[in-house]
């Protein structure tokens, strides 16, 4: 997911899990523009991390966590699907280092 692969995007979500920000209070931290910071949201935006919505002249942005529940959910899968095949390698190196090992002996 590049959306995360930038470390202000990262600490802009990070803020969002606490609650609801104004765009302007999310650029406080940052030595940059607001311009600058409003791309970086639009960013998270169409990855549907984040969620804009405008009060009067205010935009208000809000974390959305299902995409990184999706793809957690995902990365688990071929996590388990990795681990198994990995560990039935594994069963048969040990295996074969055994027979090799055997056969040195005779």
């Amino acid at each position: 997911m590049t959306a995360l692969a930038h470390p202000t995007r990262r600490a802009i979500l990070e803020r969002l899990m606490r609650g609801e920000a104004r765009v302007t209070d999310l650029a406080k931290p940052f030595k940059m523009s607001l311009n600058a910071v409003s791309k970086h949201i639009r960013v998270l935006e169409r990855a549907r991390l984040v969620r804009r919505r405008r009060v009067w002249r205010e935009h208000r942005v809000s974390f959305r966590p299902e995409p990184l529940d999706e793809a957690s959910a995902w990365i688990e899968k071929r996590r388990a699907f990795w681990t198994q095949r990995l560990d039935a390698l594994d069963a048969l190196l040990k295996a074969e280092d055994g027979k090799a090992a055997t056969n040195q002996k005779l």
